[in-house]
């Protein structure tokens, strides 16, 4: 019978106190002397005893093909032990069975931890006050809704790696503007500002990406100005980490991991995952900082008594930019195209561009807000900006560039379709440009009724269908009886006037 280092343990001890090893194996729960004489003769722990197995309890069934398999991991180490057992299957059909190819990764798995050289996680000193790290993660996976609709956001997320500290700001892009966003609220909620402010290699936020640079690498390219503006402005010092080497900004990485799961679990105790606004959602998730927060006032102030306090204003939270409108009626703002008012063609207009919209200003007057797009060559074509032009230039619209951008709903397309289908190319596109025009006055809704209406009739319509459904011929006004009006009322009541005041 087997037995524990422990029971081992207490059977010696038994024996010193003169128990004779019948008693001692009763005290240690063994069932036989035997056992008490096998460890007291050998003088050893069962620890101690073990030997370690050199040979194998069954035949390799990879044996003959080792070799081979050997020489594709050192040439593509990368090649998974799945893909290998399916290369031999193909190879040697019918030789091996579905159950081996856990064998195969167990001896793929030994291969690499023998051979394979890994890059370590270098645990990190770090002193109070020193850095603030920024880091945008996306927080899609937690499946918020605003108002029913999916919301696909990040969130820039700063953390302090002493305290871990945190702050964020909810965000459509990993942009400069996006990061200063995250920056300067984070700065402003704690008052005071680190010697260092760390990011990884967002490149076209932080550095210069023109075309001398593009050829070059990172640490050549250097940070673009208005990053080192902002730097300046608090008086920090910028500092990526290296690439490929995540965990130099490790402590802001992880938590972005630890703070999605904890609003996860908020979300969950709120029942709910949607909210009524932007400014709502925010709200909740500051809410969950703070909590977070709460346990670590300790450490917060020794690294706030390294740092400066924070004596200058924050920048707008928006760049300005003055942009001319193209002959389209398209304005080009940071690489994306929106349409404006015709009347604005070939002017000077200036733009104030937002993380979520930009709103356009001409003679010191709003003309324009629009959701503001990320990414490169989009275009947001509002369909009220150009129906003019298309009305009075039908043929421009059956080839124009954003057609697509013309149809407000998947009626209006079925409507062109349908009119397509029965009448001539010109004739359907000015019936359909009518139709929109009637939509840009106000009766989009109205419209989209009439259509659907018209269209499950099966009947054969125009625009002016349209027009009589959304716009019904008003009554006829009744005549009415002149009325005679009699002044002398009213010299009555002068007279009324001039007696009080005589008096």
């Amino acid at each position: 019978m087997t037995a524990t280092d422990a029971q081992v343990r207490l059977i010696m001890k038994e024996r010193s106190k003169g128990r004779t090893q019948e008693q001692a194996a009763v005290k240690a729960n063994l069932r036989s002397r035997k056992t008490v004489s096998k460890y007291e003769q050998a003088g050893l722990l069962p620890s101690e005893l073990k030997q370690e197995r050199t040979y194998r309890t069954r035949p390799d069934p990879f044996e003959d093909e080792w070799s081979e398999l050997e020489q594709m991991l050192r040439d593509a180490p990368e090649l998974e032990a799945k893909t290998l057992f399916e290369w031999l299957n193909e190879r040697r059909p019918g030789k091996y069975q579905e159950g081996q190819i856990r064998t195969l990764q167990r001896r793929v798995s030994n291969w690499r931890a023998l051979n394979e050289k890994k890059l370590l996680t270098l645990d990190q000193i770090h002193q109070p006050g020193e850095v603030l790290q920024t880091d945008g993660t996306s927080m899609n996976a937690l499946g918020i809704t605003i108002q029913g609709t999916t919301f696909e956001h990040l969130l820039i997320h700063s953390v302090l790696p002493y305290s871990n500290w945190e702050w964020g700001r909810v965000v459509q892009s990993e942009s400069l503007l996006a990061i200063r966003l995250g920056l300067q609220s984070a700065l402003v909620r704690l008052g005071y500002v680190p010697k260092i402010h760390q990011t990884d290699n967002t490149t076209a936020a932080t550095h210069n990406l023109g075309r001398q640079s593009q050829a070059r690498s990172l640490e050549e390219r250097g940070y673009n100005e208005e990053y080192l503006q902002l730097m300046g402005h608090y008086g920090m010092e910028p500092r990526t980490i290296h690439i490929g080497s995540p965990n130099e900004n490790g402590d802001v990485e992880s938590g972005n991991g630890a703070f999605k799961r904890a609003v996860n679990q908020h979300l969950l105790l709120r029942g709910s995952r949607d909210f009524e606004s932007l400014e709502e959602y925010e709200m909740f998730l500051w809410g969950v900082m703070d909590k977070r927060n709460a346990a670590r006032q300790a450490k917060l102030a020794e690294e706030v008594d390294q740092m400066r306090p924070l004596a200058v204003e924050p920048w707008p939270e928006m760049r300005e930019l003055t942009v001319r409108v193209g002959s389209t009626g398209i304005l080009r703002v940071l690489n994306n195209g929106y349409t404006v008012p015709s009347g604005l063609k070939g002017k000077r207009v200036k733009v104030k561009v937002y993380e979520w919209y930009i709103e356009v200003w001409y003679a010191n007057q709003r003309v324009e807000t629009l959701s503001r797009m990320t990414g490169i060559r989009r275009y947001q074509i509002n369909y009220r900006h150009v129906i003019d032009s298309l009305v009075r230039k039908p043929g421009g619209f059956r080839n124009y560039r954003y057609r697509e951008d013309l149809f407000p709903s998947e009626v209006f397309r079925r409507a062109w379709e349908a009119l397509n289908r029965v009448n001539s190319p010109r004739k359907a596109d000015l019936t359909y440009l009518r139709i929109l025009k009637m939509a840009a006055e106000g009766f989009e809704t109205d419209v989209a009724m009439a259509l659907e209406i018209l269209l499950s009739s099966g009947d054969q319509w125009s625009d002016h269908h349209v027009a009589e459904m959304v716009q019904p011929i008003p009554t006829s006004i009744p005549d009415l009886q002149p009325q005679t009006i009699n002044l002398s009322i009213y010299d009555q009541l002068l007279c009324q006037e001039d007696c009080h005041v005589s008096d």
